[in-house]
């Protein structure tokens, strides 16, 4: 068990305080549901860029982007590269749809376009994404604060949890947002100080990691061959467009910053932003990684021990000291690459450091976690809450019951973090997730927007066509073993790309072959 020095833990402290505060000092103007869901469209430009930003770069970028360039190479720096395609694509078709509409949920308008039925779907879906999102945040921010102080998985989120939930219940979207921003100046500034700390500590600085990364292929973006059952580049490549169009097209932490700036005008230079800001930062988070594994090399007795520590997470308690030697003799870096960067906090950071790159990964934390909390109580409330009460409801009614939902899905995200312990990859489980959960969403929202001619039945068969090729996706081992030819060999992360399509596709087609069964002697 480790702990840290007083000095770390009043950093800290003053971090998780401030975060509080400014939840406080944003309660006062919370006096009805349109403050708390959009600010009353008060809010700058370069804030909702800057909140989005801090959105997309959770403590799964600040711990498991570098893992991943741990543990294999520079392959999911495609999703990055990704973003400017789905950003424009977004810029010129979703935020000038959303500004004109004026629900305050995204998912309202599916209603009266296919039924609703679509509507809950996408809510359904939505929220199952939220969830694992939060969960796997949870996991991130466990998994580095149990290497630094030995406090279990599940009592840091509890923590770290009910400090999430008591700022966003407190202050709405705007205390997330400025919370956000501040945030987002932390862990930026954070990753910068942590590169320079790993390059100081090695003795040929920058050029060692350069040569090791490219000795040992560290620097690759993946294969460029069409295998789609590979984690090439065109297939991370493919993964980031859809799931970014689902990110600024269809999620509603994204819509619902769309809606609390002036202008359609400033919301669309809020979503660049984030992307000139996500790009850069990305590539420095796998640079740390590059620079962890060469600095690792150097050093074989930490590499050790965080084999160590991974296999004893692995494995079931009660397992010999013979069986765990002889597992971790098998270990390669892909299977303990998130442990590596809280091990090197531990062990070479200086007194007063580490506890300004926990602030800045908690920041990392927060920022996505009060984003999810506060996006899925809108939902809820008014997708839910509001579309299926029988009664009309006040402005107190509804503000009330989004502080009741803030709390509920607060406590569910903490849930979910808890049941997530244990797995390999956090980049690798939030990626999967987010996939399955999305794909049959942005399909749907897609099929909505083009096509004019697509009637209710139609998208209900499209969408159930998408959701059985998910199944088949996600569990390919429901099929018989004397059947096995038939399972799904394709990549994970390509569950969200045929999903998306296949609902598209058929509802698109199914208009026109209706037309000509219709035309069709009899």
């Amino acid at each position: 068990m480790n702990h840290l020095p007083v000095a770390d833990l009043t950093i800290i402290g003053i971090y998780l305080f401030a975060m509080i505060f400014t939840g406080l000092w944003f309660s006062r103007k919370n006096k009805n549901a349109d403050q708390f869901t959009r600010a009353s469209g008060s809010i700058p430009g370069w804030a909702a860029g800057i909140s989005i930003y801090a959105t997309f770069l959770s403590s799964n970028s600040f711990l498991g982007i570098p893992g991943k360039a741990f543990g294999s190479n520079w392959n999911s720096f495609v999703f990055s590269l990704s973003m400017p395609f789905a950003a424009w694509i977004a810029a010129r078709y979703f935020v000038p749809f959303y500004r004109n509409s004026r629900e305050i949920s995204a998912y309202t308008h599916l209603e009266g376009r296919f039924g609703p039925w679509a509507r809950t779907f996408a809510v359904t879906c939505f929220l199952l994404t939220q969830l694992a999102r939060m969960g796997s945040v949870f996991l991130g921010i466990a998994l580095s604060l149990q290497a630094l102080t030995g406090f279990t998985m599940s009592s840091i989120m509890l923590v770290i949890g009910f400090t999430i939930i008591l700022y966003t219940l407190l202050g709405g979207i705007e205390a997330v947002i400025w919370t956000e921003v501040i945030q987002a100046v932390i862990k930026t500034l954070g990753a910068i100080l942590l590169l320079y700390l790993i390059i100081r500590n090695m003795p040929g600085g920058w050029h060692q990691i350069v040569e090791t990364g490219i000795r040992d292929k560290k620097f690759s973006l993946g294969s460029l061959s069409l295998q789609f059952n590979k984690s090439t580049f065109w297939v991370v490549f493919l993964y980031g467009i859809f799931i970014n169009l689902c990110n600024f097209g269809i999620d509603q932490n994204y819509i619902q910053r769309y809606k609390t700036t002036p202008s359609e005008a400033d919301a669309i230079r809020s979503l660049w932003l984030c992307v000139k800001l996500y790009v850069p930062v990305s590539l420095l988070f796998f640079i740390i990684g590059t620079s962890l594994y060469a600095y690792y090399q150097l050093h074989p007795e930490l590499d050790s021990v965080i084999k160590l520590r991974a296999a004893r997470d692995l494995l079931p308690s009660g397992s010999t000291p013979n069986s765990m030697s002889a597992f971790v003799r098998t270990l390669r870096p892909s299977d303990y690459g998130d442990k590596a960067l809280p091990e090197f906090m531990v062990k070479v950071l200086p007194l007063g450091i580490a506890g300004l790159i926990i602030s800045a990964i908690l920041s990392a934390a927060m920022s996505t976690i009060s984003s999810s909390i506060n996006a899925s109580a809108t939902v809820f409330t008014y997708d839910i809450y509001k579309r299926y009460s029988s009664r009309t409801k006040t402005d107190i009614q509804i503000l009330r019951t989004l502080y009741r939902s803030t709390a509920l899905f607060g406590i569910l995200g903490i849930i979910t973090g808890i049941s997530l312990i244990g797995v390999k990859s956090i980049l690798d489980a939030w990626w999967q997730l987010s996939g399955t959960f999305a794909g049959g969403m942005l399909g749907l929202f897609l099929l909505g927007i083009i096509s004019r001619t697509t009637r209710n039945t139609e998208a209900k068969i499209a969408v159930l066509i998408g959701v059985l090729i998910l199944i088949w996706m996600t569990f390919p081992r429901i099929i018989p073993t004397r059947f096995a030819a038939l399972r799904s060999t394709m990549n994970t992360q390509m569950t969200i790309v045929i999903c998306t399509l296949s609902i598209f596709l058929s509802g698109m087609l199914m208009p026109g072959l209706r037309k000509l069964l219709g035309h069709s002697p009899k």
